[in-house]
């Protein structure tokens, strides 16, 4: 029911006190819990001191299909909207997470993998358990069968078997939900948050958004093929760090190249086109592991700009940030760019 009723902030987002603004926040979770891996745990405490903190400073905690389609059609947002996200299917999502996000009326997507809820895989939560968090409001979307690195085949696979061995997957766990819950929002998370060219365009032919894990706000300007979202885990579930990703905004810039964020280079180059916005071009900055990014305003009149990193880069998968202060504010705008070699 709090699904229905927290859809109306979308109706009255112009009328004071709500102020209307054209961007927000996703957030990402995992485990809550502290028996489970680090990597991707907060803890209950941790977990609640982030409720608090939405609660007790006006943020708008908002359904992600609302805020989604909003932007995406170019509608306003109540101003320091949020969408809590889960992924995977954890059992501590139902025991722990659910009652507490009841508790403060906060609603939540999660992003399931089918396969183990299938399997009754223990620490899963189980299909009755899924049912009764769908019929309280809560979205369902889709995160694939079996999890899978979708950069990765057979060998022997050509493009095409690969493609249709990922889209029978995708469409598999679709209706899976479907039958359980009977939703189908066409949103998919990308497993590890990892993608190409290719598995965005199956996702755009079959009529879905994409959602990474790469940090950054949303607004118009977003790739729906790939929207951002603030991992909030491990050293990231620090009260202090997701306040700073809470409250960021986002620019309005398109990556232009490459095209893809697979690659073999460990320092690639990437062009980027701002367009105007509160902010000024010449305080954005740029980062990688925390060290400044080289840049080069190829037209700074237009914001076309060049990152040509010197450094190499180690690990499957790492990010450069952008990041410029908000005028009059302790806000930061924040846009980064995901990079996987899936040799590694």
């Amino acid at each position: 029911m709090y699904r229905s009723l927290l859809s109306l902030f979308f109706l009255s987002v112009l009328a004071s006190p709500i102020r209307a603004a054209d961007s927000g926040v996703i957030v990402l979770y995992h485990h809550v819990a502290t028996d489970t891996p680090p990597s991707t745990s907060i803890s209950p405490t941790d977990f609640r001191k982030h409720l608090d903190y939405l609660r007790d400073n006006a943020y708008t905690v908002v359904p992600l299909d609302d805020l989604l389609q909003a932007l995406h059609e170019g509608r306003p947002v109540p101003e320091k909207a949020v969408a809590i996200t889960f992924d995977d299917g954890y059992s501590s999502i139902y025991d722990t997470a659910f009652p507490m996000l009841q508790e403060y009326g906060f609603p939540f997507t999660l992003f399931l993998s089918t396969g183990p809820i299938n399997d009754g895989l223990r620490n899963y939560m189980t299909w009755e358990q899924i049912e009764a968090m769908a019929r309280s409001g809560v979205i369902i979307a889709n995160h694939m069968v079996e999890h899978p690195y979708m950069l990765e085949r057979d060998d022997d696979a050509t493009d095409q078997q690969w493609l249709a061995g990922l889209r029978s997957e995708l469409l598999q766990a679709e209706a899976d939900i479907k039958l359980h819950t009977g939703q189908s929002h066409k949103l998919m998370a990308y497993p590890y948050g990892e993608f190409n060219k290719a598995i965005k365009d199956l996702l755009e032919e079959e009529g879905y958004w994409g959602l990474a894990q790469n940090s950054g706000a949303v607004n118009q300007s977003t790739d729906f093929l790939a929207i951002p979202r603030y991992p909030l885990a491990s050293i990231y579930a620090n009260l202090d760090t997701a306040i700073t990703k809470f409250s960021s905004l986002a620019f309005n810039v398109k990556q232009l190249a490459p095209d893809t964020p697979v690659t073999s280079s460990h320092s690639p180059s990437v062009t980027l086109q701002f367009a105007p916005g509160d902010y000024k071009l010449e305080q954005i900055n740029c980062f990688a592991d925390s060290e400044p990014i080289p840049m080069h305003w190829v037209d700074r009149a237009t914001g076309l700009l060049e990152l040509n990193p010197t450094a190499s880069y180690s690990g499957r998968r790492w990010r450069y940030i952008c990041t410029a202060p908000a005028p009059g504010s302790n806000r930061y705008y924040w846009y980064s760019m995901q990079w996987i070699d899936p040799s590694l």
